[in-house]
């Protein structure tokens, strides 16, 4: 409960703030504790800065990856998919501001590093996307700039829900962003972003799990779990990640038992990309 306590008030300075002009001794004063219970939780400010990035950027990445493998219907898939963007920027807007304001001005690497690590995730699921709505063979030459233009509506329209107080329409703003989405797709002739200008951005960012990397995550995550459906679960898709032997089905089922589990969330999703579910 006291690194909860910690992770959300430090969110509010932060959010004020910024990461650079929020000492130790402020947050510790705004939660009311001693600097001692502080670094019983987080060795460092730096720490406690990660775990907060990876506290919500793993829900968000997994839920939107979730959506979009997920979605049975294609015509309403774009719809869902801004709509839960932006619900998320709404419920989530403290966290929301740091993310735009530190990716501007931050020094901090290990920030930056973990900020695009997420960003080529998201990148991933887009043009998954993309390719899924409008077909591949038909907006080849410029699916990669499609995946930049939907990241910048995100961007540029999350603002309206961090730096303006006032009720905006989610389904109207959704049905907006689908129909210039569209527009693109179908009309968009002069591709900038191409498919070698992508490999040299994923050069410049960490490399993908491999299956032994995703073996040592999940057998920590076994460890620590008491038994449960999740936890025999996550020792089924181990068996399948060391020796196939399930249909997609049964590991369908098995990556749905994990899903909503907080402890297991990150470990669905790598599973689930590294499967293609």
């Amino acid at each position: 409960m006291k690194k909860q306590l910690i992770m959300e008030k430090a969110i509010e300075l932060f959010a004020k703030q910024g990461f650079e002009a929020t000492s130790v001794q402020q947050i510790t004063e705004h939660c009311g504790i001693s600097k001692g219970a502080f670094y019983l939780s987080f060795k460092s400010k730096d720490e406690l800065i990660i775990e907060i990035i990876d506290h919500f950027m793993i829900q968000f990445t997994s839920e939107i990856d979730y959506l979009v493998r997920n979605a049975k219907e294609e015509e309403n898939l774009l719809y869902k998919f801004y709509y839960a963007i932006f619900d998320s920027f709404r419920k989530h807007s403290d966290f929301g501001k740091i993310l735009i304001k530190e990716q501007s001005r931050s020094f901090n690497e290990d920030f930056i590093v973990k900020m695009r690590y997420y960003d080529r995730l998201m990148d991933k699921t887009i043009l998954s996307m993309v390719e899924r709505l409008y077909g591949d063979d038909k907006v080849k030459e410029i699916k990669y700039d499609l995946v930049f233009c939907i990241k910048g509506f995100m961007s540029m329209y999350s603002q309206l829900f961090l730096f303006y107080n006032i009720p905006l329409d989610l389904d109207l703003l959704s049905k907006s962003l689908v129909e210039k989405t569209n527009l693109l797709a179908k009309n968009a002739t002069i591709p900038f972003i191409s498919k070698g200008l992508i490999e040299v951005f994923e050069d410049l960012t960490v490399e993908d799990l491999t299956k032994e990397q995703i073996l040592l995550t999940l057998d920590q995550e076994i460890e620590e779990m008491e038994e449960s459906v999740e936890k025999e679960s996550l020792l089924l898709l181990k068996q399948q990640l060391i020796e196939p032997t399930f249909g997609r089905a049964i590991i369908k089922g098995l990556l749905e038992n994990i899903r909503n589990h907080p402890q297991t969330r990150w470990i669905s999703y790598l599973l689930g990309s590294f499967f293609n579910m």
